[in-house]
């Protein structure tokens, strides 16, 4: 299932539709403005909170977590030894780590587990600029965890870049 995301959710306050393959509202991306720290929610159609994406505030390392249910479920960190490609690890609270890399700021890059790729983040498959695709390609993936992620390392790699 391919999710259409513009770039403009990365802007703090912005509210966003994620829109499905067939143009269907999948996901609403609620920018909290006016925070400590940078927060974004991701809802379902009916604005349950699905995930929420936070930037940890003291970290050595430019952190960003991921919550479900106010707990949290993931914390995402660059990867410092990458010398080819932008490259993030992502941690689970159950101990799994999944692998981000490929050209983030151009979105062109891949989630994988343990080798197996889970979900592909694309702009080659639209022509307009500020949109790209993120492509769950397990069927039994959690989309939405998935696109928080590429929302998280794309916000990450945009402020390093800033630094």
């Amino acid at each position: 299932m391919k999710y259409l995301v513009r770039d403009k959710i990365l802007a703090l306050g912005d509210d966003y539709w994620i829109e499905d393959e067939d143009g269907r509202h999948a996901f609403l991306v609620d920018g909290k403005a006016l925070r400590l720290r940078d927060t974004l929610e991701l809802k379902d159609p009916l604005g349950q909170v699905l995930v929420t994406l936070r930037q940890k505030l003291f970290s050595l390392r430019d952190t960003m977590t991921i919550e479900r249910d106010e707990r949290p479920l993931a914390t995402i960190r660059r990867k410092r030894l990458s010398l080819l490609r932008n490259h993030y690890r992502v941690g689970l609270v159950d101990g799994t780590e999944l692998d981000v890399s490929g050209r983030i700021l151009d979105r062109e890059f891949t989630v994988e587990y343990d080798g197996e790729l889970l979900a592909h983040i694309s702009r080659q498959w639209f022509r307009l600029r500020d949109t790209y695709a993120v492509n769950v390609v397990r069927e039994d993936a959690d989309a939405s965890l998935l696109i928080a992620v590429a929302v998280c390392v794309i916000r990450m790699s945009e402020r390093e870049r800033e630094d």
